[in-house]
């Protein structure tokens, strides 16, 4: 079966609303599966996939990731149910706990149970898309009387999942539709995968039902060195930067520096962590350099047993032309 191809839209701010949706057009038209939209400090990930869905025909849609405090399982509920119409049936949900840093100090709300929060919120959303009356009684949510007051969507849209450590994957087995990784190379992700066979056996699920995305940094340019270079520079940032989620998916798959790595970050000195950051770490997790070395990278999750979609994302640092030359590089068309 061939692996889908999707493509996560830059996380870095985009200087319109149109040129977000130039870019999902650009993807249609070379063959991706699906545009990801991340939602993070720039334009709130609803309105922007709303204009992705009217001016496109055939791509899924969808966010990487809606996080599960900003907004009540209620309104998630609603929320995909409107973008599964306006979509004409190509959303997908994408639903993650995110991090202290994101919900704390940007958002000012408590970070806490980010596993049973993110359960309970995917099944609320799932018994709201059934149009159905919504009476829950969880440990972090109560719900009573709440009903979809408009035509419940059939098919209803899959609800995939974010989830970096063992037991958070686990989990993914057991409950969502899909599981997306990131910061992880093949031989991590394969590991991951096996906490999705787990979980989907405690919850007497079959694994295939589990749609997994593995998430790819990548930056295919003419100029090699200046794609590598802009694809450390991005590692470091999440590794140092971002809390310690991505520090501690790395060390999981064995990889220590990463620690060096974060700690120089937080202490200023960030040429020092870029220097840590080598080249076997930067090939192991990241597919960058010329073109046809990218495309070879990205055989290699093509080539992991359970994988189902690689999504292609790129580096915080790239520029329009950049992105777009990338994403031309690996389209499906392409090859």
């Amino acid at each position: 079966m061939m692996t889908d191809r999707d493509v996560h839209l830059p996380v870095a701010a985009q200087p319109t609303v149109d040129s977000i949706v130039e870019y999902t057009q650009r993807a249609e038209d070379g063959g991706y599966d699906c545009a990801w939209l991340p939602e993070t400090w720039g334009r709130d990930a609803v309105t922007v996939l709303t204009a992705m869905a009217e001016r496109t025909e055939t791509i899924d849609i969808g966010p990487s990731i809606l996080n599960t405090y900003s907004r009540t399982p209620a309104l998630l509920g609603q929320t995909a149910a409107t973008l599964q119409e306006a979509s004409d049936g190509r959303f997908r949900l994408g639903l993650g706990p995110s991090g202290p840093v994101v919900i704390e100090n940007w958002h000012g709300v408590e970070y806490g149970n980010p596993l049973r929060r993110t359960r309970e919120t995917v099944d609320i959303v799932r018994e709201v898309l059934s149009g159905e009356p919504v009476d829950y009684d969880g440990d972090e949510f109560q719900l009573s009387g709440f009903r979809l007051r408009c035509e419940a969507p059939d098919p209803a849209p899959p609800i995939e999942v974010t989830g970096m450590g063992p037991k958070a994957v686990e989990l993914a087995g057991r409950f969502a539709d899909g599981w997306h990784g990131i910061m992880l190379t093949p031989e991590g992700t394969a590991e991951r995968i096996e906490d999705i066979e787990r979980g989907a056996k405690l919850g007497d699920r079959d694994p295939d039902d589990v749609h997994v995305t593995a998430g790819v940094t990548c930056c295919a340019l003419d100029d090699a060195e200046q794609a590598r270079e802009l694809t450390r520079q991005h590692v470091a940032f999440y590794v140092g930067g971002m809390g310690t989620f991505y520090r501690d998916a790395l060390e999981r798959q064995g990889y220590d520096e990463a620690v060096d790595i974060h700690d120089a970050w937080q202490a200023g000195e960030r040429e020092r962590a870029l220097e840590l950051l080598g080249d076997d770490l930067l090939d192991d997790l990241c597919a960058a350099g010329s073109p046809e070395t990218v495309r070879e990278q990205l055989e290699r999750y093509e080539a992991v047993d359970g994988i189902d979609a690689v999504a292609v994302s790129f580096p915080r640092g790239a520029d329009e032309d950049q992105i777009s030359e990338t994403m031309d590089a690996v389209a499906p068309n392409a090859s």
